[in-house]
């Protein structure tokens, strides 16, 4: 079913206890609170009852401070983090922090697998996409309808029974090139793109992530209406077929190796477009919106830091601070609906949505996976291999792009792998480094899939 409008309650609710909170003055914010509406150039007084949302139980805070590190997992850059978490810290000196940025199988299986044998990697989980059910099958979260904010959610941003709460919303949609393509040749539905022979013959890039925007197009169309769309898809418009995630698929975009390229993020996309790359954000209808999500794990042994974070993050604070470190889009109605906190408002209000229910695509993905891999692979779409793979000792040939490629011999056979920014561990002499340091020459332990696939972690010595 396709949504009118993404938030549909609470709205009357934020409204009215707004008009009675009294204006914020600067002098009670943080420095770093401060130094964060300098940014984005805004009032104090965006920030009224900020207090009044940061109140928790007392003994949370005596208990928290009696904790060590609440570790936190997400997917969030470290420069990132470290800048939306400075508020917290300010606020709040006695809960200590750990964070660790992972791929999606660290965030989704790996936790999981060590809770099997009573081990906690994390405490606080940010996006485990749908691997949040199994969590809840094996009854491993914390209720979070004990928090302060989580009534301050819409009933989109948070799950009925507390299993978890929103983290942030995206909006998957297009990104073009300016230089090759208009904006009044965009289409307007996503069957406008399948039907107009201006996307055929390679102008479209696609990547192998149905996930990202299809899977809110299966929920809200249907099963029947998919068959037809990909069949045009892949047998009219024949897009290029590509194996890289769809944020490189932005920088290809921006490179002008096709036009246009599908499910890409809109906050991912403002950072180009932020540094002068010939980019831009388009909106077929419905518009795919993803709720990334964040969930903590019941009986971590920092359950009180967890539950300070996790409200202090739904506040309003949090959340401004959160949109200023990687202009994501607020789960907080009352911000959400402003334009301020929106990249792109224009592509997006006043349009019918489709959104990713992950509770409900648990069991509806695979059925869209039966339907869309053979066409993929029959189209000639290159298949990744699954999982974090095996570990190998190489010395690097090559290093290609920025890292984002690095080349080796494994077998007396020339070998490669793709670094992610974002879900592939880089150490170099044991200590966390970019992939921009990668070197030829370097010996490294590889660990990946094989076959050209995504690495989950390099390690290299120089």
């Amino acid at each position: 079913m396709i949504r009118k409008t993404l938030f549909a309650s609470g709205a009357s609710l934020l409204a009215a206890a707004c008009l009675v909170i009294p204006a914020m003055a600067a002098d009670d914010l943080p420095d770093a609170t401060k130094k964060i509406l300098a940014k984005l150039k805004l009032k104090p007084d965006i920030m009224a009852g900020i207090d009044e949302e940061l109140k928790v139980p007392a003994d949370w805070r005596t208990k928290a401070k009696a904790e060590d590190a609440v570790k936190i997992l997400a997917s969030w850059d470290p420069a990132q983090f470290k800048a939306l978490s400075a508020p917290f810290r300010a606020r709040f000196p006695e809960v200590q922090i750990s964070y660790v940025r992972g791929g999606r199988y660290d965030r989704g299986v790996k936790p999981l697998m060590a809770l099997k044998s009573g081990r906690f990697l994390s405490d606080v989980i940010v996006s485990p996409g749908g691997d949040w059910v199994r969590y809840k099958q094996v009854n491993a979260l914390e209720d979070l309808r004990v928090l302060p904010n989580y009534k301050r959610l819409g009933k989109d941003m948070r799950e009925p029974e507390g299993n978890w709460v929103g983290q942030k919303v995206a909006h998957r949609c297009m990104a073009y090139n300016t230089k090759k393509v208009k904006k009044s040749e965009m289409p307007k539905t996503w069957d406008d793109l399948v039907t107009n022979p201006r996307w055929r013959g390679g102008k479209l890039g696609v990547p192998n992530r149905p996930n990202l925007w299809l899977s809110m197009l299966w929920l809200s169309k249907g099963p029947q209406w998919m068959e037809d769309y990909l069949k045009k898809l892949f047998g009219t418009v024949k897009p290029q077929l590509r194996k890289e995630g769809a944020n490189a698929m932005i920088a290809l975009t921006v490179a002008g190796e096709f036009d246009a390229t599908v499910a890409a993020a809109a906050y991912r996309l403002k950072q180009y477009q932020d540094k002068g790359a010939p980019i831009a954000f388009h909106c077929p209808t419905p518009v795919p919106v993803a709720i990334s999500l964040l969930m903590v794990l019941k009986n971590n042994p920092h359950k009180y830091s967890s539950l300070i974070f996790t409200n202090w993050f739904l506040s309003k604070e949090g959340q401004i601070a959160q949109f200023a470190a990687n202009n994501a889009i607020p789960v907080r109605e009352d911000l959400a609906r402003r334009k301020e906190f929106m990249p792109y408002p224009e592509e997006v209000i006043g349009k019918p949505v489709a959104i990713r229910d992950e509770g409900v695509l648990r069991i509806e993905y695979p059925k869209l996976v039966a339907l869309y891999d053979p066409l993929w692979k029959a189209a000639g779409g290159p298949v990744e291999a699954k999982g974090p793979g095996k570990t190998f000792k190489v010395k690097l040939t090559g290093v290609k792009r920025g890292g984002r490629i690095i080349s080796f011999k494994l077998k007396g056979k020339d070998e490669s792998a793709r670094i992610s920014r974002r879900r592939t561990a880089v150490f170099l002499n044991g200590k966390s480094a970019s992939r921009k340091k990668l070197k030829a020459g370097m010996s490294c332990d590889v660990t990946y899939p094989g076959k050209g696939g995504r690495a989950s972690k390099v390690a290299c010595k120089q």
